[in-house]
């Protein structure tokens, strides 16, 4: 298998169990200690609109791995990225509680501008409070998302779909499954605190179009 299809089904059936630590860091924190009122639950609304016909001409970029992303539309500019594999019990990773103002790339898939879908991970809030995507509600189809590379190049996407869902029905062949171009998933976590964890994800789905 290539290293694109090979990350996917290793670990994407586990990832919504992975993400229960948006809320609270991989361990699950007490309820009292989460942020319940320190800022609200995030929450889009799903829309989603055709590809562009920038995104369906985009030239795919070789491997390079990411080291900055850049969302203005939700206030972050994140660097350097975190590389996130597999933990021991073969959940995917996620940013530690203390990590909770930095962006994390899957890097058992492609690098963001790679055909394929790359995956960044971050977290909304934290026990110890707001956290790098906390602003992650403003983003609106559109807008884009910005990524400097190791290599010194850029991969600049726009947001083509938000979606948010019951980490219980994550959609994952819709997150992980190939794609003809190049692609870019970013994760976060949503809804309203419950045990101490946020029960949905949100995600983006942008296309490469520079």
């Amino acid at each position: 298998m290539t290293r694109r299809t090979a990350g996917p089904l290793i670990a994407a059936a586990l990832l919504a169990a992975a993400l229960t630590g948006c809320g609270g860091g991989a361990t699950p924190a007490p309820a009292a200690a989460a942020p319940a009122t320190a800022s609200a639950p995030p929450a889009v609304t799903p829309t989603s609109a055709p590809a562009t016909p920038a995104a369906a001409s985009a030239v795919p970029k070789p491997a390079s791995v990411p080291v900055r992303v850049r969302i203005p539309a939700a206030g972050v500019d994140a660097s350097p990225l975190l590389s996130l594999g597999l933990a021991a019990d073969g959940t995917v990773e996620v940013p530690s509680v203390a990590d909770g103002d930095k962006i994390g790339w899957y890097d058992k898939g492609v690098t963001p501008g790679e055909t394929g879908p790359a995956v960044l991970i971050g977290h909304f809030d934290t026990a110890r409070g707001p956290a790098v995507l906390k602003d992650v509600s403003k983003v609106r189809v559109g807008d884009e998302v910005t990524v400097s590379r190791k290599d010194g190049s850029t991969a600049v996407f726009r947001v083509r779909e938000l979606e948010q869902v019951d980490k219980k029905r994550f959609p994952t062949d819709k997150v992980y499954g190939d794609t003809a171009r190049p692609e870019l998933r970013v994760i976060t976590c949503g809804g309203e605190i419950t045990d101490g964890h946020r029960p949905d994800n949100i995600i983006l789905y942008a296309d490469l179009v520079g």
